[in-house]
């Protein structure tokens, strides 16, 4: 059992792993704050990891996605309460600007990994869109308890199946303005 982001576990993880108590400071200087970020950080890396055993380029681009934001959820599947106490303590309103940082790079890498290299507005845009998509995704999955996770990946098919349609009818858009300039 995951008994949340605080000093005492710090100190009591570090215990565990035979180190002394004080140790936790050289390494997490902030203490909680720091090992949230290094959690999620480890988490990320994981993720780019693990999609680099696909053949990402013969995947259209909505495979590509879905693929990385499940691969990136799974990897809490054996921490699952560490990531809902990780939600619980990056909603406090001083770790804002970790909230934002921490999601920003995960979707960042998760474009990175499946081979976007976008510098336009789209870089952005794509960014902005991907974050939503994970983070109701991740949220679906925290309380999804159906046998492997089903009901949390027909969520995300659909949220890709909606931005597809967004994307379909901006390019629509585009079209008809071609023929009115």
């Amino acid at each position: 059992m995951f008994d949340g982001w605080n000093q005492a576990t710090l100190h009591k993880a570090a215990i565990d792993a035979g180190y002394k108590k004080t140790d936790v400071i050289r390494v997490l200087p902030h203490g909680a704050e720091s090992a949230v970020d290094a959690f999620l950080k480890l988490s990320d890396d994981a993720m780019v990891e693990a999609l680099s055993h696909y053949h990402l380029d013969t995947m259209k681009i909505r495979e590509r996605i879905t693929l990385a934001v499940k691969l990136r959820i799974e990897v809490h599947t054996q921490h699952r309460e560490a990531m809902r106490r990780t939600i619980a303590f990056l909603t406090l309103p001083h770790y804002a600007w970790l909230s934002m940082r921490a999601l920003y790079r995960t979707v960042d890498s998760i474009w990175y990994a499946i081979g976007d290299n976008s510098t336009d507005f789209n870089f952005y845009t794509k960014r902005m869109t991907l974050a939503g998509v994970y983070t109701s995704t991740l949220l679906c999955w925290l309380d999804d308890k159906s046998p492997g996770h089903e009901q949390t990946w027909h969520f995300l098919d659909r949220r890709i199946a909606d931005v597809m349609t967004i994307e379909k009818l901006k390019q629509k858009v585009r079209g008809l303005f071609r023929h009115v300039a």
